[in-house]
């Protein structure tokens, strides 16, 4: 294998075979100029691997498949593109960074880029070197909070005069203003933001899928915060657990190490036990600089990291405290701080942390811009749409988040918990590509809340290999098997159905916690919801 990935022009590609719970994955490195003849090198492999298999088992006669490395080499030859490896070569030599996918390459980001088709490439004698530039870069992952966290960095960039570029699972923003909607967690967003040729900071989120299917879209990133792991995808792309999990989204470290005297900075929730085994197993040229938040600011792993000059941030007698470049920082009152939900949120004076952290020791924004942030956003509901929304409903207090694995869940049905209300009213649903125990583990969160009531909602565009109707049947039984009872259980039809019976249902003093998972639904109900406020205030008018 080695022999013939050294066809494809690069150095050796040390491949390695990982088995997983349902087979096995091989990897190897290829240059990046020749991945489409890797990904068939990739498939030969795996042909013959099954072929000699086959023969083992004696279901085939012996017969050796035709030696490919002639054929993959003269692929690799004719993929090549010659005036993008001169570009690209002088790009490299002059710390230029590069953006590209299969019509364009892009030297430099944001709004000292410029952008090439790649059939009309300049020669490196006619680009304007000395103008291209890197803009301020912050790369956001984790189980959760990663939305919020993004929100958080690109408000605190935009108080600090920057026009931030964001995307995420919700869409692409440009200075505050929304360009595109959709899920552009991927390669694809974050190309988007760092060929905007308004953006002087980039903020963005990196999910999962988008790394185990596509890698990073980016070279070189300033900061990377990882939020935490969970449970959560498991059984796709060789992810069996947590740890697997947190391997895959530390790929954002090597984004931070494309020079050694420029390193960047990994923000790290010191509070999670895997993420920071994890962690401290990746090569020490993948480590960059490391900073940690927690929820205690002298958990002991903080304390060393400040010992080691070091920046923290975590809360302190009820205060979120940054301690960077030997000096602490008061960002505020916990309670006081909007996304916290008067301390109930916990969850969000983490991300509030990580934020601030990035923000400061990352991306070198001030402080005064940072602490003005905290204690504002939130405010308006346009701040986070679609994560912590608070309504009223006649009468009944209304909660919209995204919740979409057990943890996430939970720390929502944590903050309905220290709500006042009179009854609990819940709507549950799941894509269809978890697996029967991960559906059956978020009915399990669901039903420890006691709810009074749960309607059950259909995702029909997120089947995802399932049969309509599938997914609630396997959450009625695991509820049923939770303790709860019949009567407490409605399915309902696609997610607004479902939301808008829990809406028809609600009386004075009840919490409807809605985890809505589309933008759509979330719109359509926050617009429901606002039109009743509307003929409320109209009626108390008159």
């Amino acid at each position: 294998m080695g022999a013939l990935g050294r066809t494809l022009g690069g150095p050796d590609p040390q491949p390695i075979v990982h088995p997983h719970a349902s087979g096995a994955f091989l990897v190897f490195a290829a240059p990046d100029d020749t991945l489409l003849t890797a990904t068939e090198v990739n498939e030969w492999a795996w042909e013959q691997a099954a072929a000699e298999r086959a023969f083992r088992e004696g279901f085939e006669e012996a017969h050796a498949l035709p030696s490919p490395a002639v054929t993959f080499a003269q692929r690799a030859d004719a993929e090549r593109s010659r005036p993008l490896e001169r570009l690209k070569s002088a790009a490299r030599e002059r710390g230029v960074t590069m953006v590209e996918d299969d019509d364009a390459l892009t030297l430099g980001t944001g709004h000292t880029g410029l952008t090439y088709p790649r059939a009309a490439l300049p020669l490196p004698m006619d680009v304007p070197w000395p103008t291209l530039h890197d803009i301020p870069t912050a790369l956001v992952t984790g189980s959760n909070g990663k939305t919020t966290t993004v929100r958080l960095l690109a408000a605190m960039a935009r108080r600090a005069g920057h026009t931030a570029g964001l995307c995420s699972t919700e869409g692409i923003v440009i200075g505050g203003e929304a360009t595109d909607s959709g899920d552009y967690s991927g390669p694809a967003g974050a190309r988007a933001v760092l060929r905007d040729k308004r953006v002087t900071l980039a903020v963005l989120e990196t999910a999962r899928g988008g790394i185990a299917r596509r890698g990073l879209a980016v070279t070189q990133a300033n900061v990377a915060v990882v939020t935490n792991i969970s449970a959560d995808h498991f059984g796709e792309y060789g992810i069996d657990s947590v740890a697997d999990l947190a391997e895959l989204k530390l790929a954002v470290a090597h984004a931070l190490t494309r020079k050694v005297s420029e390193r960047g900075l990994l923000v790290l929730n010191a509070d999670d036990d895997v993420l920071m085994a994890a962690a401290d197993r990746l090569p020490h040229a993948s480590r960059g600089r490391r900073a940690l938040f927690a929820a205690d600011a002298d958990h002991p792993a903080l304390t060393a990291v400040r010992h080691e000059g070091g920046a923290t941030c975590g809360a302190r007698t009820g205060r979120l405290v940054l301690h960077h470049a030997g000096a602490s920082h008061d960002l505020g009152a916990i309670h006081d701080l909007p996304l916290t939900f008067n301390g109930a949120a916990t969850y969000n004076g983490m991300n509030l942390a990580a934020a601030a952290l990035a923000a400061v020791a990352g991306l070198n924004l001030p402080i005064d811009a940072v602490r003005t942030t905290l204690t504002s956003f939130g405010l308006d509901p346009h701040d986070n749409p679609g994560r912590l929304e608070r309504h009223s409903y006649h009468g009944a207090t209304v909660l919209i988040d995204y919740a979409h694995n057990p943890d996430g869940l939970a720390r929502l049905l944590a903050v309905a918990q220290a709500l006042p209300k009179k009854r609990l009213l819940l709507l549950l649903g799941q894509a269809g590509n978890r697996s029967n125990d991960a559906i059956a583990e978020l009915a399990r969160t669901a039903a420890a809340a006691r709810p009074d009531m749960v309607v059950i909602k259909e995702l029909p565009e997120m089947l995802r290999g399932r049969a309509l109707g599938d997914v609630p049947a396997l959450f009625r039984r695991a509820l049923l098997d939770a303790g709860l009872t019949e009567v407490q259980l409605q399915t309902g039809g696609n997610e607004i159905a479902s939301a808008q019976m829990l809406l028809r249902v609600a009386r004075p003093y009840d919490l409807l916690v809605l985890p809505l998972h589309s933008a759509g639904g979330r719109s359509e109900i926050a617009q429901r919801i606002s039109l009743n406020a509307t003929a409320d205030r109209d009626v108390r008018r008159d």
